[in-house]
């Protein structure tokens, strides 16, 4: 019986271990979950913490073990050479999409919803994480980018104030340039487009190239946009009597063959098609839900700056009239700030679970 009783005893040292393990990682999680609220990327961090603390809780009870000192004294070297040989296969690649994602927090050159390209990739950011960064494409589907290749690579953001779009068609030399260009710039106008000029980009053996910009300033648009302005080209250069075929074409043509220039269609088929809906609507449907979600977060940050100025006039209200009209007021953007964390939290899950 006392053999017994000395040997549950000599665990008492793992159980208190354990004990505190647990109560450690519980405490650890509710008050993580609790300064979480609102924010993006706390999952990854939150779940990095946690795993942290079983590994060292499961450290910490193994070497609490009744052991001799000869035993401990291996599995310590043997959890060591494990450790490190995982931190060494890992670390570096682990640890630089780390790195990359706290600098690209740093240097804030893009947020969700913005359109970025970087090397053949190009769509609106959905997410933003410590080691990815998520775009939706063109074709709607979602694109995991590495923090580190965004880093290391050049990333272009189209600016939300507005963008030059181009449209680019080569011409022979047997059209007067001032007839195409005049074309060009009435079609940037038909797009919607404002600022409109062309370049002349090449003088080819046997055409020139012709690229025509205008400024988009409803970036979301930017897909339909580029479309509606390759179109009007198309239909204001048939417009001035300009075909567009190859140059070798129209010069080993014989006289009084045909002309290829379209015939017009009629105004109601031609606004069925203008009225249609946009596609960036289907396309970008979950970016738009993220950039709604961002203007959310920037309205919280907000709410905590009227709730910060409020309690600091809450310390130099005088009067208990004064304090009572001042904690109301507070009170009040208190409630405001809990149910705008609560559609946050709602819509960052209805977010996060969308494929």
């Amino acid at each position: 019986m006392n053999s017994v009783l000395s040997k549950i005893l000599s665990f008492q040292g793992t159980f208190f271990t354990i004990l505190v393990t647990i109560a450690v990682y519980y405490g650890t999680k509710w008050i993580l979950e609790k300064s979480s609220k609102g924010k993006a990327d706390w999952g990854i961090v939150r779940s990095i913490i946690l795993f942290s603390i079983i590994i060292i809780g499961a450290i910490a009870i193994l070497l609490s073990l009744p052991m001799d000192p000869s035993t401990k004294g291996n599995i310590s070297s043997l959890i060591g050479i494990v450790i490190s040989a995982v931190f060494a296969l890992s670390s570096a690649t682990f640890m630089g999409n780390g790195m990359a994602g706290i600098m690209l927090r740093t240097i804030n050159s893009f947020k969700p919803g913005d359109f970025i390209r970087t090397g053949d990739l190009f769509g609106r950011v959905t997410e933003r994480g410590l080691f990815h960064t998520e775009i939706q494409t063109e074709n709607r589907d979602l694109t995991t980018i590495p923090n580190l290749f965004l880093t290391t690579n050049p990333v272009k953001v189209i600016r939300t104030s507005g963008t030059f779009i181009s449209g680019i068609c080569s011409l022979g030399y047997d059209v007067n340039r001032v007839l195409i260009e005049k074309a060009l710039i009435e079609a940037t106008e038909r797009a919607g487009l404002k600022d409109g000029f062309v370049r002349i980009t090449d003088l080819g053996d046997f055409s020139i190239v012709y690229k025509t910009f205008g400024l988009l300033e409803d970036v979301k648009t930017i897909i339909s946009a580029e479309s509606k302005l390759n179109a009007m080209i198309l239909d204001c250069l048939h417009e001035a009597g300009i075909e567009i075929v190859s140059p070798n074409f129209m010069n080993q043509r014989q006289v009084g063959d045909t002309v290829f220039i379209p015939k017009k269609v009629r105004k109601s088929e031609q606004k069925a098609i203008d009225d249609a809906e946009a596609p960036e609507n289907v396309i970008f449907d979950k970016a738009d839900e993220a950039e709604s979600l961002e203007k959310r977060k920037e309205k919280l940050s907000d709410i905590d700056e009227k709730i910060k100025t409020i309690s600091e006039e809450l310390k130099n209200a005088e009067t208990e009239e004064e304090k009572a009209e001042v904690k109301k007021r507070l009170d009040k953007w208190t409630g405001v700030k809990e149910k705008m964390l609560e559609k946050i939290d709602a819509k960052q899950n209805e977010i996060s679970t969308k494929k």
